[in-house]
């Protein structure tokens, strides 16, 4: 047991964890945003559903990291290139993440165009949980691996996905109601999760390219530049105040009134 509380489970530990909650980030906007479809009662219920399964994943993952180190041995091949089963879920996944965000942003546009008293259809809870599971698995793979990566050791990689789980959740409602009020920023988040989507479909036809060119790096360092604008942006509308139009004064044909 003493072996488990050494410097480098305790760096591991640390640093899994703020890895944890970085790449949970992405997963709490995707549940965030279709948890807004819910009716206002379910949608706190949806979320910690939600976590709960992508913690759940994960765990029941690492669990099995027999079977996911097998997902990364080539299956088969596709014009010249080598895909595996880690592959083909990036790649299913991000195409799943880009058409789903394409079509709420969509979504949103349709009820602007159509004045603002349009309402979108509301979703059920059991089809949003479905979407999410769906995503949980494709988001918790990379996670895992990741996982893995930097430390074998179970005792060090659960606690590090719990405490990064108690952190969305603390932050998830949070982050809803912030994305909920106001409208640019759930429109940025849908294009933040269409750029994740692109990523992960890269990832999954050609990994050591995006390693490569440090793809993610360059995509990160675009999400957190267009969220600090955006950021200001919000800041400068509170703080504006409205402009008001003066009347000139009236000019008579010999001069000022």
């Amino acid at each position: 047991m003493d072996e488990l509380f050494t410097a480098q489970n305790l760096i591991a530990l640390l640093t899994l964890t703020a890895l944890e909650i970085v790449l949970g980030i992405d997963n709490v906007i995707f549940i965030a945003i279709l948890a807004g479809k819910l009716p206002e009662h379910q949608r706190a219920r949806a979320r910690t559903l939600g976590i709960g399964l992508a913690v759940v994943t994960r765990i029941l993952l690492l669990l099995t990291i027999t079977w996911i180190m097998r997902l990364t041995y080539p299956l088969f091949s596709l014009l010249g290139n080598d895909l595996s089963g880690r592959d083909l879920i990036l790649l299913l996944g991000g195409l799943f993440l880009i058409g789903k965000s394409t079509f709420e942003i969509h979504e949103k546009l349709e009820a602007v165009e159509h004045g603002s008293a349009a309402r979108v259809a509301v979703a059920s809870l059991a089809a949003v949980i479905a979407q999410v599971v769906l995503i949980d698995v494709v988001f918790s793979l990379d996670s895992v691996i990741t996982a893995v990566g930097i430390s074998g050791n179970l005792w060090v990689m659960i606690p590090a996905i719990l405490v990064a789980a108690v952190v969305m959740v603390a932050f998830a409602g949070a982050i809803g109601r912030f994305v909920e009020q106001h409208p640019t920023m759930k429109i940025l988040a849908l294009a933040f999760l269409i750029l994740i989507g692109t990523l992960l479909v890269i990832e999954g036809w050609n990994s050591e390219l995006v390693h490569q060119y440090h793809l993610k790096n360059y995509a990160y360092f675009a999400m957190a530049f267009s969220f600090i604008v955006e950021m200001i942006n919000i800041r400068v509308r509170k703080q504006a105040e409205p402009i008001s139009l003066h009347n000139r004064p009236r000019v008579a044909e010999g001069g000022l009134d």
